[in-house]
């Protein structure tokens, strides 16, 4: 089984990613990741220099390439992935996948994109909690609907990276 890990960025798609993994003996793949030893280039050297319009190509093809895999594995996919070039659709249409959204409340990812906005560069400009508010607020307006189509949706609000892992094999299991 190939399990997807969605949701925006800073729900925990890559650190509760590596734990649940490691806790269903399945490989861990971060898609973002796997593009930057494809590309040779950072995401961020990718969208600089070759455009947002090519990452989102070539963050589809590895996407339909990665879920083709006859392995067990648990895949965090960017925030913005299952929102582009139908790749909801592909994942949802895969065989042997299963798509998990990490549900965050605006306020929980306000507060951690506040204290990681530094290491974001898509948010690293953001000064005040209104701003990041704002900024995140309208995102999630724009994602939630790709999100919502997640055929799981375990909630990461006040709980330990563990608990996440434990509901979403509660859910699967």
């Amino acid at each position: 089984m190939i399990i997807v890990l969605i949701g925006y960025m800073a729900s925990g798609k890559t650190s509760v990613g590596k734990k649940l993994a490691k806790k269903l003996n399945y490989k861990f793949i971060d898609l973002d990741d796997y593009i930057v030893e494809k590309e040779n280039m950072s995401v961020t050297e990718v969208f600089k220099e070759k455009g947002e319009i090519y990452f989102r190509k070539q963050e589809s093809i590895y996407l339909n390439k990665l879920l083709k895999s006859k392995k067990n594995r648990v895949l965090s996919v960017g925030g913005g992935t299952p929102c582009y070039s139908g790749n909801m659709d592909v994942i949802l249409n895969s065989k042997n996948v299963k798509s998990i959204y990490l549900k965050a409340s605006l306020n929980t990812l306000v507060e951690k994109l506040m204290r990681k906005k530094a290491t974001r560069p898509l948010i690293a400009h953001i000064e005040t909690e209104t701003e990041m508010t704002e900024f995140i607020g309208k995102h999630l307006f724009e994602r939630v609907q790709f999100y919502n189509q997640a055929e799981i949706q375990v909630s990461i609000d006040n709980k330990s990276k563990d608990d996440i892992v434990e509901d979403i094999i509660l859910e699967l299991f």
